[in-house]
């Protein structure tokens, strides 16, 4: 079992460490996390979690870093590790924005560079992370998506699709709410109150979301089977896309990523 390091301890390096602690991916004795400010991470001290300060003490000790620091700290905090950081060392960035390249032109030694992208779902272990990486062989490969399938599902990809991936499946957690959160308002239009349009529309979207994951199939063989002639789906799809609803997801997604 690898020793592994968390360098920051926000709202993202938290989640990364309850989740492997709650899927047994590492023990406690075996996981360490790195703050500032230690205080606001009593809750996994009181699990065993080695919690420090510390980052280049910590390094030293591990054998996998992951990164999970704001962008504008990538700099300050790769040249404080560098002299800490073998051959034997597998480095993920969770960084938003941050390419391989830039970590690479920091970190001089060679050694092996994974970019990981998450999302907030990672908080209970129902992620999908992107990954790509440099320098990798098949063992530390298979190391890493063993470890992001513990927190939800990984997709390998091209570096050059990360920006892509962040508004598809970051973003797109935004997206999944504004549609959850129209469906519990016209619930409430339709006769049900709010706690009980909230936990249909967002069990309806979990099981239409299962279905695709578990089935392999395309969304429109799923809507064929809820379709009936003249029927009311097919009434309320129609309407939808009348009113621009495919359309605008679309759009939304494209302006998402020339923002990007």
């Amino acid at each position: 079992m690898k020793k592994i390091t968390i360098i920051g301890g926000g709202n993202l390096g938290s989640a990364i460490a309850t989740g492997l602690l709650k899927s047994n991916f590492c023990t406690s004795t075996n996981l360490t996390v790195t703050k500032r400010n230690t205080k606001t991470l009593d809750f996994l001290k009181s699990k065993a979690v080695q919690i420090t300060s510390d980052n280049k003490k910590a390094v030293a000790q591990s054998e996998v870093i992951i990164l999970a620091i704001k962008p504008f700290q990538i700099k300050e905090v790769l040249e404080e590790i560098q002299p800490f950081i073998t051959e034997k060392h597998i480095l993920i960035s969770v960084v938003t924005g941050i390419s391989i390249y830039e970590i690479k032109s920091i970190i001089t030694n060679k050694i092996t560079v994974f970019r990981a992208m998450p999302n907030t779902a990672i908080a209970i272990q129902e992620s999908i992370t992107c990954l790509s990486w440099d320098n990798a062989n098949k063992v530390q490969i298979k190391y890493v998506e063993d470890l992001f399938n513990k927190l939800g599902k990984t997709a390998n990809i091209d570096e050059k699709l990360m920006n892509a991936a962040t508004v598809l499946g970051a973003c797109g957690t935004a997206y999944a709410m504004r549609y959850i959160r129209a469906n519990i308002q016209g619930g409430i239009e339709i006769g049900f109150d709010a706690k009980t349009a909230s936990l249909i529309a967002a069990q309806t979207v979990k099981g239409a979301a299962e279905l695709l994951l578990t089935t392999h199939t395309h969304p429109e063989q799923e809507i064929d089977k809820v379709t009936t002639p003249k029927g009311c789906t097919i009434t309320g799809l129609n309407e939808m896309e009348h009113q621009g609803f495919s359309s605008s997801i679309i759009k939304g997604i494209a302006a998402s990523f020339d923002k990007i």
